[in-house]
């Protein structure tokens, strides 16, 4: 069943086979735990976001546009669009539930407690350090980060899943990059400029670093 494509599986499902459901989540829920818990933070219910969003998906199953059917890639799109969308929509909600609730609650003394000494840091905290500072940049830079660091989505995907305009999609993450490439150079001596780096060709990038640190 892990053959079949996302069109396929959704139609199955359709049809009443819950395995293609199952597969669908197997699939792609690692995804959208990332994207949501790069917009929620850490200890936040963004599993219980992710939960909401196949919840939807299994009560009214997504169908696939006939210009989709039958092109695996397009179908692929179509739901991983869709998916991240709600995802996101949904964090949104989250997040100005919270605001309201917490509006004048600001704990700036953890936050620099936090924030701590990179020259004690050790190495087995690496992964613990690049994760606070990534939750500490704007959420719009943060979410374009993940979108395209850890899924590899292209600019296309990640201004449809976010609703931006392409080239505001490449500034937010050329902007990112280099406040990340700033708050760990201290911790990343070597790798000072790997994040300050943008690639123009639309392909991947190769912030193998970075990657490995956040997945």
């Amino acid at each position: 069943m892990t053959n079949q494509s996302d069109g396929q599986l959704l139609r199955a499902f359709r049809s009443g086979d819950r395995g293609a459901f199952t597969a669908l989540v197997t699939r792609h829920e690692s995804a959208l735990l990332r994207h949501a818990r790069a917009l929620l933070g850490e200890g936040s219910a963004y599993e219980d976001v992710v939960q909401e969003v196949f919840l939807k998906l299994a009560q009214v199953p997504l169908e696939v546009p006939p210009e989709c059917n039958g092109d695996a890639e397009l179908e692929r799109l179509h739901l991983v669009a869709w998916l991240h969308k709600v995802t996101r929509n949904a964090c949104m909600d989250v997040m100005r539930s919270e605001a309201r609730r917490k509006r004048r609650e600001h704990d700036v003394a953890n936050d620099d407690a936090q924030a701590g000494d990179f020259g004690t840091v050790e190495l087995t905290d690496t992964r613990a350090v690049v994760r606070r500072e990534l939750a500490k940049l704007p959420v719009d830079q943060r979410e374009v980060l993940v979108l395209r660091l850890l899924d590899e989505r292209s600019y296309k995907e990640i201004a449809e899943i976010t609703g931006k305009k392409i080239g505001t999609v490449g500034w937010l993450i050329s902007v990112g990059l280099k406040e990340l490439g700033t708050r760990l150079e201290p911790l990343m001596s070597g790798e000072k400029r790997a994040m300050a780096s943008l690639e123009r060709t639309g392909a991947p990038l190769r912030l193998d670093v970075v990657q490995g640190e956040l997945s």
